[in-house]
């Protein structure tokens, strides 16, 4: 949501679900762990009445656990926190899923995924961010793509799913579907031309993802 119309936000939303959207996508910037703010948990509640679809809440703020509950009394769905942005993710993480919320962890682009080793049986999505995080519209890094293939790997059997952000397109949606990646979270590429266009850009996106799926 962050590349949607703010001034609309709420119609937005419900634009966006009508034209096939499966989850919307939040990303909280605090100024401070990123170079840019958004939003925080009181937006996130006003638009809880507009879909009952996932809202999948990322979190790029610094410090984090103060802000945990807030975010899961707003009404998100799914939770994730940067592994970067303290030094007790485990115990973040166990916070996240005790107040009943999904936990999500996510890594920048230059964070190597060994950092998820330990937390992989705590988690329910990982997101790996393609671009660095703090603004939308930027370009898909493509040495992320190795790194998708690779944490698939470490997830295996798990019930995890392996999203990815930033940059995502119908060409480079069809690289990190191929790469094992099964959650795609695209912004410019959705929103830029407009709501008449909302259904035919998802549907582009979601078949070059499937056509290229492991």
């Amino acid at each position: 949501m962050l590349a949607a119309d703010f001034a609309r936000l709420g119609d937005e939303v419900r634009d966006v679900v009508a034209a096939g959207a499966d989850w919307l996508h939040l990303d909280v910037m605090d100024g401070h762990f990123v170079p840019n703010i958004t939003f925080g948990p009181e937006v996130v509640r006003a638009l809880r009445p507009y879909s009952d679809r996932v809202f999948d809440v990322h979190l790029m703020i610094a410090p984090v656990d103060p802000n945990l509950d807030a975010f899961a009394r707003a009404g998100a769905d799914i939770i994730t926190i940067h592994a970067e942005t303290g030094p007790h993710l485990d115990r973040s993480l166990q916070a996240i899923r005790g107040l009943g919320k999904k936990a999500g962890v996510t890594i920048c682009p230059a964070t190597p995924e060994n950092v998820l080793s330990y937390v992989l049986d705590k988690v329910d999505l990982v997101l790996v961010m393609t671009v660095n995080p703090g603004f939308g519209g930027q370009s898909f890094i493509n040495e992320q793509v190795e790194k998708i293939g690779r944490i698939r790997a470490m997830i295996a059997n798990r019930p995890i799913r392996l999203e990815v952000d930033g940059g995502v397109n119908t060409e480079t949606a069809q690289l990190v579907a191929a790469a094992g990646a099964d959650t795609l979270v695209a912004g410019s590429a959705i929103f830029k031309e407009g709501p008449k266009f909302y259904a035919r850009n998802i549907a582009s996106i979601r078949a070059a993802a499937h056509a290229a799926a492991r």
